[in-house]
């Protein structure tokens, strides 16, 4: 039985034991909420390392930048650019749609009310941490974020008689890390019951209701981010017909849907990119696995619905520049995301730890997860493919009527 299956059918579980507790909810809060209270608190306990040591790897397996120079610059950039308008849009439907608006929460607000943010160029200039051990002791996430993407970039300026025993110190390390949180979450079923168990007999079947907006709000925006960000930069960079783009790219994307792994359809998506779209190999062997590293617009997107949701259920009214802060941590943690067994959930609760919103909320999504994996997985590749027919076009690497001839006889 697959975990996804397992977390739902605890799910599932908690909600119907919390409904038989719902007259004596004491019970569920005694015996049942301190499993729960572990399980979250393991998580908290890998949020350090594992950011940490995955985003010094993802950095540092970029490259020598001053080799790499234009195409590794406009595909960063394409992938940091478009992962914070996937959030950001995220964060509209969220203020849009209200999903958890309505439902109260009961938890103790002097605990994990929002904190108090500061300006945005506050927000901005302490994104560079004076003290990087303080960070790292204070789990300021967006220092944590800067300085570790600092390390892998320098550490691959120098020879690699040098930097190879760093890198490998913390490959070894996020190896260990990814381990660890597979170990973690296959706890997830277990941690998900004593979460939501408590929270149901305490508030009853108005939780429910909220999760279905979620998904909707996560599958919109999907396809909000598809056409009016991949699809537009398509036609506005590459001069390519966004159409016959979605058709090209449709067998990666489906396969990216079933398989909910983005690196498990890189064969699928360079196969695409190469025969339907007509990228070269040059870009596509650069670009693509690059992608499944780092771009993770359709995860980012989630965070940000996400992350507004959680809030809303709690009361808790979020700032413009706490807004800011979750696009910030969303767009630069999207690195640290990619080959982490449960990674959405993982960075989402870096997300809520950056503006000190309640990780409890991580619990009422955990049970939908594999649903909304789908979606952003999906859009995840169809970012790396849009990059990659981008990066060619501008670096003259794009065979528009062969890519054409092909499409139009795996079309017919």
């Amino acid at each position: 039985m697959k975990l996804t299956t397992k977390i739902f059918i605890g799910l599932l579980g908690g909600i119907i034991v919390g409904l038989l507790l719902q007259s004596n909810p004491h019970i569920a809060d005694t015996f049942i909420k301190p499993i729960g209270t572990l399980f979250l608190n393991l998580i908290k306990m890998l949020i350090v390392p594992l950011v940490l040591s995955s985003l010094i790897v993802g950095a540092a397996s970029i490259g020598d930048i001053k080799t790499l120079g234009r195409i590794g610059g406009k595909t960063i950039g394409y992938y940091l650019f478009t992962t914070a308008f996937a959030v950001t849009i995220g964060i509209l439907l969220s203020k849009i749609m209200n999903p958890g608006l309505g439902l109260s929460m009961s938890v103790n607000m002097d605990v994990v009310a929002a904190k108090e943010a500061p300006p945005i160029t506050e927000i901005l200039l302490n994104v560079v941490p004076k003290n990087p051990m303080k960070g790292l002791v204070e789990g300021n996430m967006l220092q944590i974020i800067t300085f570790a993407l600092f390390l892998g970039i320098g550490a691959t300026s120098l020879p690699e008689e040098k930097s190879k025993p760093f890198i490998s110190f913390f490959d070894s390390l996020a190896e260990i890390m990814y381990k660890i949180t597979g170990l973690i979450m296959s706890l997830a079923p277990i941690g998900v019951f004593g979460l939501i168990t408590p929270v149901v007999a305490s508030n009853g079947t108005d939780v429910l209701l909220p999760l279905i907006k979620v998904v909707v709000a996560v599958y919109v925006g999907c396809v909000i981010q598809t056409i009016f960000v991949y699809a537009t930069t398509v036609k506005a960079f590459a001069k390519y017909n966004p159409i016959k783009f979605i058709k090209g790219i449709m067998p990666a994307a489906t396969t990216a849907f079933s398989t909910t792994s983005s690196s498990g359809t890189l064969p699928v998506s360079i196969q695409c990119i190469k025969e339907n779209v007509g990228v070269s190999e040059k870009i596509a062997s650069f670009v693509l696995p690059l992608g499944a590293t780092i771009n993770m617009g359709g995860t980012a997107l989630y965070q940000g619905v996400c992350a507004l949701f959680v809030a809303q259920i709690y009361g808790i009214d979020l700032t413009i520049s706490q807004m800011s802060t979750i696009v910030l941590t969303s767009t630069l943690g999207a690195i640290g995301t990619a080959g982490v067994p449960g990674g959405g959930l993982i960075m989402l609760s870096v997300v809520l730890t950056s503006v000190g919103l309640p990780l409890e909320g991580i619990t009422l999504i955990a049970g939908v997860d594999r649903i909304l994996d789908m979606a952003r997985t999906s859009v995840n590749v169809i970012g790396d493919l849009a990059a990659a027919t981008v990066v060619a076009a501008t670096e003259n690497e794009l065979t528009y009527e062969e890519a054409n001839r092909r499409l139009e006889k795996t079309i017919a």
